[in-house]
């Protein structure tokens, strides 16, 4: 297995995050699904450069983007929004794009549960034709209930995965699975075969390691079900604004060079942007805690 790292977590420079993995050890980045942000022939050469290689990119759904919208130019511009965080990968010479189907933050329907159906397979059917022709795999990815009331669990989503097409898969994730699944390990077997990505942070959220998930069954199950692929550490550490912050300087005062989509989920899911000690000392324990569980299983 190979470990990757989301971008979108701190307000800094692309640049700035392809610098610091790499030098962690990281061979493999997951880019922020805000496409218009980024020059890619010039990101491709900085990974390069670094070591490092696209692994995908996630959408971030906010706003008006839902794929199950009543609406149905709200519906088009959301699958042509997805349409190009899938050009952007490619371009990046990535592999996979993570979809959130529905709006994150809405958890009030739109329609009947037969309509939105409709209207999510229809939207992924058009979204699947054109990955396809892409060369870049789909991953549904189960997000939890105060986050979205539609995809919430693993079979769920390889339902809908189901019904796009042969090749679509699911991206889970652990820190939703905490929360959604009854028994989070039998939601990997489940997904056997289709696994197209997985994304890891403890169960408070914070870097794998500083919360209870047991890492070592967790990596034990993927190992079983035969994913050899990527890692993509996802953390989005909730800030604590009270005397009892158990780490001083943590909140970003100033952020610098966020997106408007950034900017709204850090809000959303963290409370504010994290300081550049902080963020770094987040990605080592991700990196740290990983690694050797994954040489462990490697040199048994």
């Amino acid at each position: 297995m190979e470990l990757a790292i989301h971008n979108w977590m701190r307000s800094e420079t692309i640049e700035t995050t392809i610098r610091r993995v790499s030098a962690l050890g990281y061979t493999r980045l997951e880019i922020a699904g805000t496409p218009e942000q980024y020059d890619t022939g010039s990101i491709r050469r900085l990974m390069k450069d670094a070591g490092l290689s696209c692994w995908g990119s996630v959408t971030l759904m906010l706003g008006e983007r839902n794929l199950l919208a009543r609406d149905e130019a709200q519906r088009a511009k959301s699958v042509q929004y997805v349409k190009d965080v899938i050009k952007m990968v490619k371009e990046l010479e990535g592999r996979m794009v993570s979809v959130v189907p529905g709006t994150v933050g809405k958890i009030v329907p739109d329609g009947r549960p037969d309509e939105e159906w409709e209207w999510a397979v229809n939207s992924m059917k058009e979204i699947y034709s054109y990955s396809e022709s892409s060369g870049i795999l789909l991953g549904i990815e189960p997000i939890n209930r105060f986050e979205t009331y539609f995809i919430n669990r693993a079979d769920q989503a390889l339902a809908l995965a189901d019904a796009t097409g042969p090749n679509c898969g699911v991206c889970l994730d652990t820190f939703h699975m905490n929360i959604e699944e009854p028994d989070m390990f039998e939601a990997i077997r489940k997904a056997k075969g289709k696994l197209t990505g997985f994304h890891v942070a403890d169960n408070n959220r914070m870097a794998p390691g500083m919360g209870n998930l047991n890492w070592e069954k967790i990596i034990d199950t993927l190992k079983e079900i035969n994913y050899d692929d990527v890692l993509s550490v996802e953390f989005c550490s909730p800030l604590d604004r009270t005397p009892a912050n158990p780490y001083p300087g943590s909140i970003d005062e100033n952020p610098e060079n966020l997106s408007p989509e950034q900017e709204k989920f850090l809000l959303d899911h963290g409370s504010t942007a994290v300081t550049e000690e902080f963020y770094t000392m987040l990605t080592t324990r991700s990196f740290n805690t990983l690694s050797k569980l994954i040489k462990k299983k490697v040199n048994c």
